[in-house]
């Protein structure tokens, strides 16, 4: 359907039409369309009495392009059959054409609007089409006119929004785009004309004559060819015009290239409200030309900006709307000033982007951990105190989140910190991918992370989720990297209603997960704070111990299976608190172990068992266990020589127990280490032999002379078939490499009696004697040489 109508239309505008009439009637709508917006742009430059009389020019201008354009087409039209014009409807139709063109530019000058110029431009193309549709009412033929009113929608349809973009591309600032208006809105005439003579349906009727006030075409002619050149004068009175604004311009950019060697500051030369000229600087600023700029109101790019609300010369803080419609801090002031004989208003503007970023990165530095971008320390306390303020004041709930990378030393210790470093990234970005459940995540430091969850009813939930997130493995610079999560939970109220109390919560049962074996979360309970209020204690006790003499040295005595002769002594640390008793070592060996007491312990209990030693018989050894931390120190051959040269024991008395987890902690350093003890004399024995990974490996490298079978494998002997084929394996192996051996955990005459058996070279348990004080072992020494006199 509009394939057809297309083509009916070409056929009218080739066969039915005088084409030379027809480029006349373009060129007339050209030049008159130019002349109408160049008169148009001048009123808007104008002041108030000169823009009324400049308006008015501009609006009869274009209501005259319309008519003549109009009228010319009718002109060139051929409908093969007598024609003329109705002068009262040809008159009607030019004044509306004038009224409605008015309505619509007077709507529009000095404002750049686009939905109101759309509109008004609309409104335009209607104006137009009632001239064009009363102007064809008023052609009179010697027959039958008739309409296809499906090519008059058509017309309405595809002319209506190129008026509507033509006006609105007149009051763009670039130049290209007003340009281009005057084409739209000729292309918007010619569809109208054209479809719409497409639409006039003639019929021959000789019985019809033309109404005898009719004016031949002959007749009105002459008057389009006087409007027509009326248009052409004012097309030049514009291009006058428009030469005239722009030699002003190049005055007004002489003065501010003046003003710009003065000033780096954006500066704008203002009429009243209204801009005349900018610098550089400015245009720069705004990202608009000082054309573009000249002739609009201040408060176009200073919309806070109120010229009678500030005193002139006070700096006020405000913004500036640039091109794009962005919004520059910045600073202003103004001054009024003599330009020529005109008094004007400079504004200066200075640009507070560039300060304002600075103090931004330094807040975005001090609140912001510079290796993941996540919220520091700093930041995440300052969250949560707001956090707690406003559950508050709501009476909501939130839950804290602490969450510790297991497995994150052994990552930094065998692929290098760059890697380390590279995971912290990777594990920052699956915890934000969470962000729907999070509120605030930060990285406190090290591997401990923390989030704010407002969610409680889920937390479980999304605790499992993080922990299943984290255990997936990281593939970095080519190594795979497995890790873990442990995450302890603080829920307020309950957990603390202050930030420093549910922080401290969280932690607690952070360490209750890693005490768990992590790769898990805890809830916060107050048993757990029971606990860490026990230990605390516990701590301060300990770093007090040393200087109180609350620490013994006990011996459990090693003797011969066979003959019950005791040939040495195990010493064992024991902490004799003076309120709570004897403490277990195991309670305490391990807290000295966290807070790094253990190697100024070590070296107290090696110095107090050389002492005691010292006063035994010749043939009595005395057994010292060596921590992990004492193995590691590279000045430990120093300080055993020093033991043995203060107590005056031999160093073949001393005999030093060595752990496989404590060796597999530096194995070189080990190494080395135990081969220089070794040099001096000292036996070197493995205890707990078997319960570890590289046994085999161990007494193969390292210059053991004892081998001690841990208690695990002696307490079900010699029942447990197993148990009894695993001892005996190791004393067979203990005897090929020409090594000693002691059973751990004798407890009944049945294991003792299975040592014999076996050629075991000691025992030691509690069928033999407890660990004992110093007193008591010199007693049972002195027992057995008595016996042996």
């Amino acid at each position: 359907m509009r394939g057809h109508a297309m083509r009916y239309v070409y056929t009218c505008l080739r066969e039915a039409h005088d084409q030379t009439l027809l480029l006349l009637a373009a060129l007339v709508c050209l030049v008159g369309v130019y002349a109408s917006l160049a008169v148009a742009r001048h009123a808007a430059r104008t002041d108030d009495r000169s823009r009324r009389y400049w308006a008015a020019t501009a609006i009869m201008a274009a209501g005259c392009t319309a008519w003549s354009t109009h009228m010319i087409g009718l002109l060139a039209f051929r409908p093969g059959m007598l024609s003329g014009f109705d002068p009262l409807l040809t008159v009607l139709s030019l004044v509306l054409a004038v009224v409605g063109i008015g309505i619509s530019i007077g709507s529009i000058i000095g404002r750049r609007n686009r939905r109101r110029r759309m509109v008004a431009g609309v409104f335009l193309g209607l104006s137009i089409a009632l001239l064009h549709y009363f102007g064809q009412y008023a052609y009179k033929v010697t027959g039958h006119i008739s309409w296809d009113y499906s090519l008059v929608a058509q017309s309405l349809i595809f002319s209506l929004p190129l008026f509507g973009v033509g006006l609105v591309a007149s009051g763009e600032r670039r130049y290209m785009i007003r340009q281009g208006s005057t084409f739209l809105l000729i292309a918007g005439i010619g569809i109208l004309h054209f479809f719409g003579m497409a639409a006039l349906q003639l019929e021959f009727d000789p019985e019809v004559a033309l109404p005898p006030m009719s004016l031949a075409p002959t007749m009105i002619a002459p008057i389009v060819a006087s409007v027509s050149a009326a248009l052409v004068l004012l097309a030049l009175v514009g291009l006058r015009l428009s030469l005239a604004a722009r030699a002003q311009t190049i005055r007004d950019r002489s003065k501010l290239r003046q003003l710009a060697d003065l000033a780096v500051e954006g500066l704008a030369i203002c009429d009243g409200l209204t801009i005349d000229a900018v610098n550089e600087s400015l245009s720069r600023l705004t990202g608009y030309s000082g054309t573009q700029l000249s002739g609009r109101s201040i408060s176009s790019i200073l919309p806070r900006f109120d010229i009678e609300a500030v005193p002139e010369q006070e700096e006020e803080d405000s913004e500036l709307r640039t091109a794009m419609g962005q919004c520059l801090p910045v600073r202003v002031l103004w001054k009024s000033v003599s330009v020529g004989m005109r008094q004007q208003t400079v504004v200066a503007v200075r640009d507070q982007s560039e300060r304002l970023r600075n103090e931004q990165k330094i807040r975005s530095l001090a609140f912001s951990d510079t290796l993941t971008g996540l919220a520091n320390r700093l930041h995440f306390n300052e969250t949560l105190a707001a956090q707690c303020f406003e559950a508050t004041k709501n009476s909501s709930a939130f839950a804290l989140l602490l969450l510790d990378l297991d497995r994150f030393k052994a990552v930094n210790d065998t692929l290098g910190h760059m890697v380390g470093d590279e995971l912290l990234v990777r594990v920052s970005k699956r915890l934000t991918r969470c962000r729907s459940d999070i509120s605030a995540i930060a990285r406190l430091g090290g591997d401990e992370f923390a989030l704010i969850v407002n969610r409680v009813d889920a937390i479980s939930q999304l605790a499992e989720t993080i922990i299943d997130m984290l255990s997936r493995p990281f593939l970095i610079e080519g190594s795979i990297v497995e890790i873990a999560g442990s995450i302890g939970i603080a829920i307020f109220p309950d957990g603390g209603m202050e930030p420093a109390a549910l922080t401290r919560h969280a932690d607690l049962a952070l360490y209750a997960a890693k005490h768990a074996g992590g790769n898990t979360f805890r809830f916060f309970s107050e048993e757990m704070s029971s606990k860490a209020e026990t230990r605390r204690r516990l701590e301060l006790d300990l770093r007090r111990a040393l200087a109180r003499d609350e620490l013994e040295v006990h011996y459990q005595p090693q003797v011969d299976p066979a003959t019950a002769r005791i040939q040495g002594a195990e010493a064992l640390v024991r902490w004799r608190h003076p309120t709570r008793g004897m403490i277990s070592p195991n309670d305490f060996i391990p807290l000295a172990e966290e807070l790094g007491l253990i190697g100024a312990l070590g070296e107290w209990v090696l110095r107090e068992a050389c002492r005691e030693a010292a006063t035994w018989p010749e043939d009595v050894t005395v057994a010292v266990n060596l921590s992990a931390l004492q193995l590691r120190d590279a000045a430990l051959p120093l300080t055993v020589q020093s033991a043995l040269e203060s107590s005056g024991l031999p160093a073949s008395r001393l005999e030093l127990e060595i752990t496989e987890s404590a060796l597999m902690q530096d194995e070189t350093l080990a190494f080395e280490t135990l081969h220089r003890l070794r040099g001096m004399g000292i036996r070197i024995s493995m205890d707990d032999f078997g319960t570890g990974y590289s046994s085999l490996n161990y007494l193969r490298r390292f210059p053991f002379s004892k081998i001690k079978i841990d208690q695990s494998f002696v307490r079900h002997v010699p029942h447990d078939q197993e148990c009894v084929a695993i001892v005996q394996a190791i004393t067979t192996l203990a005897s090929k490499l020409q090594m000693s051996v002691t059973v751990e955990g004798v407890e009944t005459n049945e294991q003792r009696a299975f040592t014999v058996t076996e050629g075991c070279d000691q025992i030691q348990g509690y069928l033999i004697s407890r660990p004992v004080d110093a007193n008591a072992v010199r007693t049972l020494l002195t027992a057995q040489l008595l016996d042996a006199a």
